[in-house]
């Protein structure tokens, strides 16, 4: 169970904290185990090895604690910490987002660069390929931006793919996004989303992460990135994703977790669909429309309010439809009322304009 909320804590309790934080092999839970044996962070720094090895903990955290690197390491992120838009967020102080503090393993601490009161607003997990298909990226924004002009906060891990394209898709139409990242914050994976992530964070938006300020990224990170992406999220949006995909264990995750689960399907011939059409077949909720996702959050104590129109140049009848799905032009010609044949000359022109695309059979949005 979480630590309880507690006083605010000392300078003294802070860098003692940071610097548990820092030692190898010490995860959430045994992190937790410490807090709870000894009282404070201070009091677990200073007791004698054979209390720690009565714990079970393995050696190497008992040898770790005092060395020069640990210590170092406290004090720079304690400097980070003096900086402007720069947080940290622990697990028994007011501030800690609600719902992470939920899960099995909440991080017990966690480094914010930006807002981090959005942590507390209902969010939405949109994920899926890093190698995403062009009409899985116009997907992907297309929801991103209906979810966010609904209310909800978009929640990714900031990698190539469906991640970007639903946080950028969210800053287009004035909604706030987070990221959570697989490696510290002064670390950043990968260098190419480097520019988004600061527009995110100038723009009101957070980008968030468990790991120390300089830790670099490593294959066992971006598992326990993806259960607090899900964590801090009332469900997740898998977009695209082959069977291998990171993306289903985010899914997994959020099941466990309680939270919704929910996936777009593709066609049965595109190997990136395959890995949505396994979400479904396990329970996961067919989306096809964002009222679908809406569906199944009724009633939750973390909706926000009733949908509002995204403020996107919508100044197009079937550009309205197609920036909350992809749609055939048969399903334009039926949602819109208009007859097919000017549903197509519509559409062409949309084509020549660059605001529509058709692949796959089906007709997405594009951004102008």
């Amino acid at each position: 169970m979480p630590l309880s909320v507690s006083l605010p804590v000392s300078p003294a309790e802070l860098e003692a904290r940071l610097r548990l934080h820092r030692l190898p092999e010490l995860g959430p839970r045994r992190f937790q185990k410490l807090l709870q044996a000894f009282g404070s962070a201070s009091k677990a720094i200073s007791a004698p090895a054979s209390a720690w090895r009565a714990l079970g903990l393995p050696a190497a955290c008992a040898e770790a604690r005092r060395s020069p690197l640990i210590r170092d390491g406290a004090y720079q992120a304690l400097a980070w910490l003096e900086h402007e838009g720069q947080h940290l967020l622990m697990i028994d102080q007011p501030g800690y987002p609600a719902l992470l503090a939920e899960i099995s393993d909440p991080p017990p601490l966690l480094f914010v660069a930006g807002d981090p009161a959005i942590l507390e607003k209902p969010q939405l997990a949109m994920v899926g390929s890093r190698r995403a298909s062009r009409p899985g990226m116009d997907t992907a924004a297309a929801f991103s931006r209906s979810l966010a002009g609904a209310g909800f906060v978009i929640t990714s891990g900031l990698a190539l793919g469906i991640d970007a394209a639903a946080h950028q898709a969210a800053l287009d139409v004035g909604g706030q996004t987070v990221g959570v990242l697989g490696t510290g914050l002064e670390k950043f994976y990968p260098q190419r989303n480097r520019a988004l992530a600061e527009a995110m964070i100038a723009q009101g938006s957070a980008v968030v992460s468990e790991f120390a300020l300089d830790a670099g990224p490593h294959a066992s990170h971006f598992p326990r990135r993806n259960r607090i992406i899900s964590g801090l999220s009332l469900g997740v949006l898998v977009v695209e994703a082959s069977v291998a995909s990171g993306s289903l264990i985010t899914a997994r995750l959020a099941a466990e977790q309680g939270r919704e689960v929910y996936a777009i399907p593709g066609s049965i011939h595109h190997p990136a669909a395959r890995g949505c059409h396994q979400l479904i077949r396990d329970g996961a909720t067919l989306v096809e429309t964002i009222e679908h996702i809406l569906e199944g959050l009724r009633g939750w104590q973390y909706l926000p309010p009733a949908p509002v129109t995204a403020p996107t140049e919508l100044d197009h009848p079937l550009l309205c439809l197609l920036f909350a799905a992809p749609h055939t032009s048969e399903a334009l010609a039926e949602s819109s009322g208009w007859a097919l044949p000017k549903v197509l000359v519509a559409l062409t022109e949309l084509e020549m304009q660059g605001r529509a695309v058709a692949e796959g059979g089906r007709w997405f949005a594009r951004l102008s």
